[in-house]
């Protein structure tokens, strides 16, 4: 530093040689200006929560981070929501994938490894170089991507109760125009859930009768992951990408489950129980090429695109059901079901800025769906065990779709306002086949989606910002599939043909605060007409059938808040939540007239760190009772702890304990004409984790975090 200060003061006073020469170039010391991204960023058109700091993100899954967001919310089997809406859209480094859509999404939020996310991009009224695509909004998952000079890795392993464990290495290098990168990871799982039912059904001979059925359900599962990228700068104009990633599920999934018919006050009519031993496997696989062109202007680039994604699964099932009343001999079925669902995008993005502080998106993107349903059931002898077709049962159904997009997307500054208006329009076809019976269906559209942000600085530290779009959520193809899906025989799924698209406009309008303490406010309204929803009707004595409806108009709005930063030196306080208003025009459904409640839903989290080398951290996050077209959902709250001890600078241990009261209920109350149930799903959550965490090479070391599961 003496001889950088030497060589600023020999340029201040004019100093000449000898005296003042400069020293020789190898004695000036090098000068590394380092900073931190701030926790939670406001942007124009998003929010932008970095979490590859947060102590979960090293060994938890991308439901563990994502719940700490604010106004996102992720449940027991990964159904994700924002602002209350579970029409969300997620995508990876701003593309679609597979492992998202559909029926899939639960289940690659409960598997996509947070240690591999960066940030997370939300936003609830994206601009037009985004698919429409979610009423919900968007939720951008970034993966992590190191530009450090030469080799840098992490290594993980956490051990926790039941045989779980997790395990994974993640590294790059880094040289000049090429950048390489990559992961691996394994990690085994084990679960429970009890599931109970309290149900009456009238009926015209008995009155009506009580059905109560209980389900024990158990499974482990192990989860390879394999992860690589690439960037290559082939001159300074043009840059050519490549990644690609591959997880695989296998694992035995088994459950006993009793159930017991009875006149409401009088005597038994049934008692049976059926047994299940199954095997589930599932892969995700995603492979993309990206190639970036500078043009003629400065900053003018052609960007093209190419991603596709599949997702497989394939399960099979033995089923044993035995006969207490009426006394009858058991009897034996089994069922395979098997999933495809393939997704390619196309994508060319143009981007012209402007004079003036403007900016100009141009850009067209092709998306083509292809996935394949069968079901195959077979009823078994049960001396001979030969299987015999059952029709009921087995089906195998095709879904397509083409979606066919361009858009505009312009920015400038009015003043002291910042604005970004947009505009896209898609071309929607899509076709249906259901093999068995040969029904063929399909709809096709073309649709505007216009968008518009404006934003206000106020101050150093004040943002007022506002946003309207409009939004469209497909139904997934799951859910046109009329077949009824007979896991449970008691509890029968099917999806319905004539669904529409949900067609939705939203706005709001808010303030932020960024400082030492941060802090913002956040107002919002939405309309949908052509809300999808689910309908839960009784098809006999003790059989439902779970089946999907359009509701004609839902309205539904609140204010979001969140608060964050140090109470006092060692300290730390997280706070956010949103209050919710919804109304919801459920008469179609057999309700007498509209339906609405409000509600308040919470998340704290406190970090305290009482010297250097610990951290102790506790999270709440509380959802309150929910409205739905039939009845309502009770109030879930989950508390998790954790403890962190730092060896040495690359070395931490980790010891977490996720959902301490076991608390993982879902607990859903259905009540209309005829028919009333009660019905409790019990996730056993409470699991404890040791684990350490080793990081190598480079100057910025990654540090342990906490692991909770979902």
């Amino acid at each position: 530093m003496k001889a950088l200060f030497a060589s600023a003061a020999t340029l201040a006073l004019g100093c000449a040689a000898p005296a003042c020469a400069a020293p020789p170039a190898a004695s000036v010391e090098e000068i590394v200006v380092s900073g931190q991204r701030a926790a939670e960023q406001v942007l124009l058109d998003r929010k932008v929560y970095t979490v590859s700091r947060d102590l979960q993100a090293t060994t938890g899954v991308a439901a563990d981070v994502l719940n700490k967001i604010p106004s996102v919310a992720v449940d027991q089997d990964g159904a994700i929501s924002v602002r209350g809406d579970s029409n969300v859209t997620i995508l990876v480094d701003g593309k679609p994938s597979a492992q998202f859509n559909g029926p899939a999404q639960g289940l690659g939020l409960l598997q996509f490894p947070a240690s591999d996310i960066d940030r997370i991009e939300v936003l609830t009224h994206p601009p037009a170089q985004y698919k429409s695509e979610g009423a919900g909004g968007v939720i951008n998952i970034v993966t992590r991507k190191t530009r450090q000079a030469g080799f840098t890795g992490v290594l993980r392993a956490s051990l926790g109760d039941k045989r779980r464990f997790v395990a994974g290495f993640d590294g790059a290098y880094n040289d000049g125009p090429l950048r390489l990168s990559g992961g691996l990871g394994l990690r085994q799982e084990a679960k429970e859930r009890l599931v109970t039912s309290d149900r009456t059904t009238a009926d015209p001979t008995l009155g009506g009768v009580r059905a109560l059925q209980s389900s024990d359900e158990r499974f482990r599962r192990l989860i390879p992951s394999v992860q690589l990228g690439f960037t290559y700068e082939i001159d300074p104009r043009r840059t050519l990408g490549a990644s690609f990633s591959h997880r695989e599920l296998s694992g035995n999934r088994y459950f006993d489950q009793h159930d017991a018919d009875a006149a409401v006050g009088g005597a038994a009519i049934g008692r049976s129980d059926r047994h299940s031993d199954g095997h589930e496997w599932s892969v995700s696989d995603a492979k993309g090429l990206t190639f970036e062109q500078a043009l003629w202007r400065p900053h003018e680039t052609l960007s093209l695109g190419l991603q596709r994604s599949a997702t497989r699964e394939r399960e099979r099932y033995a089923y044993r059901n035995t006969f207490e009343l009426p006394l009858a001999p058991a009897s034996f079925d089994d069922l395979r079901l098997s999933l495809d669902l393939v997704k390619t995008e196309a994508s060319a993005d143009y981007e012209l800025p402007l004079p003036g502080d403007r900016d100009l998106k141009l850009g067209l993107a092709f998306e083509a769906d292809r996935n394949r349903f069968d079901n195959v059931g077979d009823d078994l002898d049960p001396v001979t065990r030969a299987p015999t077709i059952d029709a009921a049962v087995t089906n195998h159904f095709r879904y397509r779709q083409d979606v066919g997009a361009a858009y505009a997307d312009y920015q400038t500054t009015l003043g002291p306002v910042r604005l970004d208006a947009g505009l896209r329009a898609e071309a929607t076809r899509v076709k249906t086949l259901q093999i068995t019976g040969a029904v063929a269906g399909g709809w096709h559209a073309l649709d505007l989606f216009p968008s518009l942000h404006l934003e206000r600085a106020l101050g150093d530290d004040g943002t007022l910002s506002a946003a309207v779009a409009k939004r469209v959520t497909r139904p997934d193809p799951e859910s046109l599939n009329p077949f009824a899906d007979h896991q449970d025989t008691h509890n029968l799924r099917a999806g319905n043909p004539d669904l529409r698209p949900q067609q939705t406009w939203s706005l709001e309008a808010g303030y932020s605060h960024a400082g030492a303490l941060s802090y913002g406010a956040t107002a919002f309204w939405r309309i949908d007409r052509d809300s999808v929803t689910e309908v839960v009707e009784p098809i006999g004595p003790d059989v439902v059938l779970t089946t999907k409806a359009n509701l004609p108009l839902r309205r539904s709005g609140g204010v979001e808040f969140s608060l964050s930063g140090k109470l006092v030196r060692q300290l730390s306080l997280g706070l956010s939540g949103a209050a919710y208003y919804a109304q919801i025009d459920a008469r179609g459904l057999g309700a007498g007239d509209l339906r609405s409640n409000t509600r308040l839903d919470l998340k704290a989290n406190l970090d305290y760190r009482p010297g250097a080398r610990d951290a102790v951290q506790v999270t709440l996050s509380r959802q309150a009772r929910r409205l739905t077209p039939q009845g309502s959902v009770d109030a879930v709250t989950v508390v998790n702890l954790g403890y962190k001890h730092d060896l040495g600078s690359d070395l931490s241990v980790v010891v977490t304990v996720s959902d301490l009261f076991d608390s993982q209920k879902t607990v859903r109350r259905n009540l209309q004409p005829g028919f009333g149930e009660v019905y409790v799903r019990h996730q056993f959550g409470r699991i404890a984790y040791v684990g350490v965490v080793h990081s190598f090479g480079g100057r910025r070391k990654d540090k342990a975090a906490f692991d909770y599961e979902p």
